[in-house]
């Protein structure tokens, strides 16, 4: 939270620190003066002072009225979020332009000033009647202090910018994404620290040679004030280069480190920390993708956890184990090649139509994913309760289809289905086939397969669709029943070939003396063994019914 004084901090920070580096630049350029007095004439150093008079206050009074006009709309955005007053997008969007625009305003200000010094100083003298050296001199070295100057205040401008300002008004990054605004990229500011430790330093000493040339009394008489010249220029410019090193150095060091530590703890899973973005720079750019990368990595993951939420709660639709129920031996299994799917199939008592009736539905919505697992659990439950009420197969699944077709109605989505119906006591099958493939039927006795058919329109494709029942009479101990979805015969290989249906009827020939489980394990195994790694295209859901007691009509 913000206070006065905070408030008051950040409002004067840019303008205070300007104002410093303007007052560092005239201390630099009154030390090498000093040094190199007397080298110039004293009616020149005269004539300077009488101007000093006049210029020097206006230099600081004239930048800092500018300023404060400029930051006008930085001044009002601070001081409405310390009375938590309502902010505008419009205006905020103004206050940030104008910060970030301000440090490169700052500078051009600070240029003009000094090259409006340089033209008034040689004026006057041009007009006092001074000397061609003495009026080239007095712009050179105004035009020297304004180079020093700017070069200063960039990059103390910039280390206040980002420790002290940018945070109250860009708290979530951004800065690269406001428009109009200059940008104050990396090759910048090396171009900058190029200047400040080296063509500024070889400008001083070249202009402490021009002066002995210039004086017209030779050389050796002046080489003692030249080497004081020098020596004192070497000890500011080195210490003054230590310090924009230094500046330089954490500008960009800290914000690398940040960025380090963020995608640590990205790695770590920690996806709720952010980088500190100070600035519209490379550096910032980056800071802000990271920060969105990051956003969206927490995105995924809150939706990651929900698709196993949703994983965990399709497994408990379909039945936990498999089961022994009147001489069935029964086990089915869903492999989805996403975290749900919309595959299904159950095992549903026929409630009402005798204790040996027991049905067995499969069926496959189309597409797969979170929209396939809801239509799955819609049909799921209109199937189980429709279940519970009287009527005959077809009218069931009939009705299922009526509420489904409203359900979906425009948007192309449906399920196949195909629900089959066992009745051990009479030994017979009865079935309604809504576009699914055709379950097959195994009798060992003779090694026939026989499969399921029956006319029926997918569920959901049209209210009115209409069922119908067919039948199978004379079923014998040890018959296998198969029904499955297409995953499993249009599974595909490296190379591209499908495995059809002829391998599974040889899983079931080898394996027909065994139980459901395992002739179900065994089909599984050998679609892996065909696939060789192949990425999955599609759910995957097979049902094996075998027939363990005698039924009606069978010898014992």
């Amino acid at each position: 939270m913000m206070t006065k004084i905070n408030v008051f901090r950040i409002k004067n920070a840019l303008l205070f620190t300007n104002c410093v580096a303007n007052t560092f630049g005239i201390l630099v350029i009154v030390l090498i003066l000093r040094r190199a007095g007397d080298l110039i004439a004293p009616e020149v150093i005269l004539l300077a002072n009488r101007i000093h008079m006049f210029f020097l206050p206006l230099s600081l009074i004239i930048p800092i009225a500018i300023t404060v006009g400029y930051e006008k709309p930085i001044r009002r955005y601070l001081e409405m979020q310390y009375r938590n007053e309502p902010v505008s997008e419009e205006f905020t969007l103004i206050a940030r332009q104008r910060l970030l625009n301000e440090p490169i305003f700052l500078i051009a200000l600070d240029f003009i000033i000094w090259l409006t010094a340089g033209c008034l100083y040689s004026g006057v003298f041009w007009l006092n009647g001074a000397d061609r050296e003495s009026i080239g001199e007095a712009f050179f070295q105004n035009i020297f202090t304004g180079i020093i100057t700017v070069t200063i205040a960039f990059f103390v401008l910039e280390f206040i910018f980002q420790r002290r300002v940018v945070k109250y008004f860009f708290p979530k990054g951004g800065l690269s994404a406001t428009v109009k605004t200059f940008r104050i990229r990396i090759r910048t500011r090396l171009l900058a620290l190029l200047l400040a430790i080296n063509i500024v330093p070889m400008m001083a000493i070249y202009g402490d040679v021009s002066k002995i040339y210039s004086s017209g009394t030779g050389i050796h008489p002046n080489i003692f004030q030249l080497e004081q010249a020098i020596k004192m220029e070497i000890l500011i410019f080195f210490c003054v280069g230590i310090w924009v090193v230094f500046l330089v150095s954490s500008n960009l060091t800290k914000p690398f480190k940040n960025i380090i530590q963020v995608l640590q703890n990205i790695k770590k899973g920690n996806f709720t920390s952010r980088v500190q973005v100070t600035s519209n720079d490379e550096i910032g750019y980056t800071g802000d993708t990271i920060n969105e990368m990051t956003h969206g990595l927490m995105e995924r993951d809150r939706i990651q956890q929900s698709l196993y939420m949703a994983k965990e709660i399709q497994q408990n639709l379909v039945p936990r184990k498999n089961v022994k129920i009147n001489g069935l031996d029964m086990a089915g299994r869903s492999i989805y090649c996403d975290e749900t799917g919309g595959d299904y199939y159950d095992f549903i008592p026929m409630a009402g139509r005798g204790d040996t009736k027991t049905g067995v539905a499969i069926g496959d919505v189309s597409g797969h994913g979170i929209s396939s697992a809801l239509l799955m659990a819609t049909v799921r439950a209109s199937l189980r309760q429709r279940a519970s009420l009287p009527g005959g197969i077809a009218e069931m699944i009939s009705d299922v289809n009526f509420q489904l077709a409203r359900d979906v109605a425009n948007s192309g989505d449906f399920m196949t289905l195909f629900f089959l119906v066992i009745d051990t006591m009479r030994g017979r099958l009865e079935w309604v086939r809504a576009g699914h493939d055709p379950a097959m039927i195994y009798t060992p006795e003779n090694d026939s397969f026989q499969e399921l058919v029956g006319p029926g329109i997918a569920l959901g494709v049209t209210a009115d669709g209409c069922y119908e029942v067919d039948q199978l009479q004379g079923l014998s101990k040890g018959q296998i029943i198969l029904l499955g979805t297409d995953g499993i015969w249009e599974a595909q290989n490296r190379k591209g070939t499908r495995m059809g249906k002829d391998p599974i009827y040889e899983v079931i020939r080898e394996h027909a003396a065994g139980g459901a489980p395992d002739i179900l394990q065994a089909v599984f195994d050998r679609l892996e063994t065909f696939q060789q790694g192949a990425k999955r295209e599609d759910d995957i859901t097979a049902v094996v019914v075998k027939i363990e007691t005698p039924t009606a009509g069978e010898s014992n």
